[in-house]
């Protein structure tokens, strides 16, 4: 089914920003800061794959799960939405740790 990969992670993108909402964890605390984040970790993970894209390591394989459209060779229109979301990923998860350690430590 063309573009479920997409939808899978739209909906999980979905999941963890209302987790974050939920728990205020980074988004509303910051969401200067958490925009400006996501963009640079996104940006510079393209870089990556662009890299990796010319010296041949990293190529598109072929799958009926991506809408099939590419925004350059080996570099399909899902990558960077999933970049997006991994680093986002990362900001709630980390976010979401120091809460957990903090009261962790508060209470000795």
């Amino acid at each position: 089914m063309p573009g479920a990969y997409l939808l899978a992670i739209l909906l999980s993108a979905a999941g963890i920003l209302v987790l974050d909402l939920r728990l205020r964890l980074i988004g509303p605390r910051a969401p200067a800061a958490t925009l400006a984040a996501v963009g640079i970790g996104t940006l510079f993970l393209l870089v990556w794959d662009a890299a990796g894209i010319l010296t041949g390591v990293f190529v598109k394989g072929g799958s009926d799960l991506l809408l099939g459209v590419d925004l350059a060779p080996h570099l399909p229109l899902e990558e960077p939405v999933f970049l997006a979301f991994l680093c986002y990923l990362a900001l709630v998860a980390w976010a979401g740790a120091d809460r957990v350690l903090s009261r962790r430590e508060v209470r000795r």
